[in-house]
């Protein structure tokens, strides 16, 4: 779908990267212009950005994005082409030639075939590939969809089914699988099919929203007006309604198609991106982009609106290197006149996060800068529970949480808010672990390949194409919560517990009027009611899946609690307010707190004295017993005869005998010690370590009860040197005192 914008052609310092924003594109642009080019069309199952000349067609790879990245040729014969796209196994090139026939080339032996239409029944509006078991190639028709399988023996296709319906435009993006058909006098009326490697599913006939002109005219929809986008992995319809000034956002169900709600728009001209599963609105004719995050159901932006600015790649020691992308301003001398118009008449915006300008043959790259979104807000919670749900950019967004968090203790806001702040990051945590996101790590691109749709020209065919990727063998689980759609959508409501922001709600409860769904690849087997909403697949979302933004409790203790607590001056009982929050989430989440939190809580506390605070947390197990526990106790105990207690207690609670042992031997208990070894059964201490302790207390009463203790109890210890070399020091003793 192309979305025209006023050109603006703006100074590099004002609109570029000098000023506020919190979305920019990536400079430099992927620059595709080749000698002949006739137009770019965008591959959006390869990831490819294509431009076909008279005889040849390059493409060049748009994701992972890659300013430097070289194209690649295939040869074809001279022709009028109004679409290209290649096949999902990339062995073919479809072209259209006109609105009765379609090419086919075969890459490998160059041969070729058409497939023509008959003139007197309709006309071609555009086509795609698809991995549905029953075809592989969808043409859509002013009649309706035809359904065709090639044979590779043959190099032919033949009609599987005909699905006749009148057709005025359609939109399809193969992340979604899905293609909603327009017809009717205000092409409002929309038929939808979902195509996937699970099979075909029809969506119930819908109407979408239009509000009347005061002329009282009625106007018409147009594809441009109409984005299929995926967002937490749910599939939505976004339907720009000019008169009223608002996105409307439909969800889809097997058995209804349900408004999930509205959203203003503020100019004439508007496109849609999606970003990391935020909502971008290009407000074009204000030069502005409002964000959305439809997880929160707010209508709400996430920030204020600020234009959409330029950033640089650093420099690179070669050319053709991937670069990384760098937070610098750009000197207005590095960029040309034609990369510096924001929002140019010929910028077609590609869902979910790509910008093609087409007269200057550049593909931008739109980014979040999750930073400055930080910046804007004060309300750390909200932000925190934004920032726990960013993936492109994970382990950005796990600094800015903890800095944030360090940040409200330092400056000590008040302890509800830390609080709601800590139950985000250990909520995020908890839900991590039992997905087994945290642990996941950096995802292995995977790409496919199937339709693209032209961007030069915009036809009345497909429009809105999105660059996620699909791998075809996860289209076909069903059932696996580990590597299925139906975790995600398990996910997606889960995640909804972590949202702490009380804002107005988006969907209005339209979520109540239909079961919940499996997604695309469950969707044509019968495992259980029809009515369920319709999903992408868990493999189009796995790239963006890199790690994980959660905060382990290591991270927490390491990386918040350790350094807060060196920085914090004065009394520390605010931290350990805050601490003891913390393990109150971490208690309700049911996360394993380590030790180290815990002597951290009791230094704290020992600090200001506050022995008897710390004796209730002990048997109040508010601190829970281990080895650290108890040992931070015993040092303490020094000080204080009855904490001491306490760590001796919780040494012979855990059954750290050996421990417990050494410390009656340090205490002088060497007898009780030695009753306590017995009947626990320790035998990993040494006699030697009783007797050395004996011996140093010069009483030889001791000595000689601790030697007959180990003669009577231990076997062979009268053989030992151990038993010969003590006895002659009592021997020694009892002569010094009889003398």
């Amino acid at each position: 779908m192309s979305a025209k914008a006023s050109s603006s052609q703006l100074s590099v310092s004002s609109s570029g990267s000098g000023g506020l924003s919190h979305v920019y594109i990536q400079h430099p642009p992927l620059r595709c212009n080749v000698p002949g080019s006739r137009g770019l069309f965008y591959d959006d199952g390869n990831k490819l950005l294509l431009s076909p000349t008279s005889d040849q067609v390059f493409s060049w790879k748009a994701v992972p994005f890659d300013p430097h990245v070289s194209p690649t040729s295939d040869s074809i014969s001279e022709g009028p082409i109004l679409s290209i796209r290649y096949s999902l196994d990339a062995k073919i090139i479809a072209i259209q030639r006109s609105s009765l026939e379609i090419q086919f080339f075969h890459r490998e032996t160059g041969q070729n075939f058409c497939h023509k239409c008959k003139p007197e029944s309709d006309s071609i509006l555009g086509f795609f590939w698809t991995d549905c078991p029953q075809c592989d190639f969808v043409l859509v028709k002013t009649s309706g969809l035809d359904l065709l399988a090639y044979d590779a023996d043959s190099k032919s296709l033949h009609v599987v089914e005909t699905k006749k319906l009148n057709v005025s435009w359609y939109v399809y993006t193969h992340e979604s699988r899905l293609v909603l058909l327009a017809s009717g006098m205000q092409c409002r009326t929309f038929n939808g099919f979902q195509l996937s490697s699970a099979g075909i599913v029809r969506l119930p006939k819908f109407e979408m929203v239009m509000a009347k002109s005061e002329a009282n005219s009625k106007p018409v929809l147009a594809d441009e007006d109409v984005y299929i986008a995926t967002i937490y992995g749910r599939i939505y319809c976004l339907q720009i309604d000019r008169v009223a000034m608002l996105l409307h956002s439909y969800r889809f169900y097997r058995d209804a198609v349900v408004q999930q709600g509205s959203l203003p728009i503020y100019s004439n001209k508007v496109a849609v991106s999606v970003v990391d599963n935020v909502l971008l609105i290009h407000q074009v004719g204000a030069k502005v982009i409002i964000l959305y995050d439809i997880f929160a159901d707010s209508r709400s932006p996430i920030s204020a609106p600020l234009p959409l600015l330029f950033r640089g790649f650093a420099r690179s020691n070669t050319s053709s290197s991937r670069s990384t992308a760098k937070d610098i301003e750009i000197p207005e001398a590095n960029i040309n006149d034609s990369e510096a118009i924001i929002y140019g008449d010929d910028w077609t915006f590609l869902v979910p996060d790509l910008i093609c300008d087409v007269s200057n043959k550049f593909l931008w790259k739109i980014h979040l800068d999750l930073e400055a979104i930080s910046a804007s807000s004060s309300e750390a919670p909200s932000v925190l529970d934004f920032l726990q749900r960013r993936k492109l950019e994970a382990s950005k967004a796990k600094q800015l949480c903890l800095a944030i968090t360090r940040n409200v203790i330092l400056e000590r806001r008040p302890v509800s808010t830390v609080a709601k702040a800590i139950d985000v990051l250990l909520m995020s945590y908890s839900l991590s672990l039992k997905t087994g996101s945290y642990l996941k790590g950096t995802k292995t691109e995977k790409t496919s390949h199937s339709a693209g749709t032209q961007i030069s020209i915009p036809q009345s065919g497909a429009s809105h194409q999105s660059s996620a990727t699909v791998d075809n063998e996860s289209m076909n689980r069903s059932g696996n919560l580990s590597t299925s759609d139906s975790e995600d959508n398990a996910q997606f409501n889960s995640l909804k517990a972590i949202s702490i922001v009380n804002k107005e709600k988006l969907s209005g409860g339209a979520e109540s009027s239909s079961y919940e769904v499996h997604p695309s690849s469950l969707q044509s087997q019968n495992l259980g009611p029809s009515n369920s909403p319709l999903n992408a697949s868990v493999s189009e979302r796995q790239e963006s899946q890199l790690i994980s933004p959660s905060i382990s409790i290591d991270e927490m203790y390491s990386l918040l609690f350790a350094p807060v607590e060196e920085e914090m001056v004065g009394d520390p009982s605010y931290l350990v307010s805050i601490i003891v929050e913390f393990l109150r989430s971490a208690s309700s989440e049911k996360i394993k707190v380590q030790p180290n939190i815990y002597v951290l809580t009791i230094q704290l506390l020992a600090r200001n004295e506050r022995y008897a605070e710390l004796s209730m947390f002990i048997m109040n197990k508010i601190l829970e017993p281990s080895k650290e526990v108890a040992m931070q106790l015993l040092e303490l105990g020094r000080q204080n005869s009855q904490i001491r207690k306490l760590g001796l207690d919780m040494l012979r609670q855990l059954s750290l005998h050996h421990d417990y042992v050494l410390l009656l031997v340090q205490d002088g208990y060497y007898l009780e010690a030695l009753r306590y070894a017995r009947k626990h059964k320790v035998v990993t201490v040494r006699p030697s370590l009783f007797l050395e302790a004996a011996v140093s207390s010069h009483d030889s009463q001791l000595l000689a009860a601790v030697l007959r203790f180990f003669s009577d109890f231990t076997p062979g210890f009268k053989n030992t040197p151990d038993c010969r070399a003590y006895c002659q020091i009592l021997n020694e003793m009892n002569s010094a005192v009889a003398v």
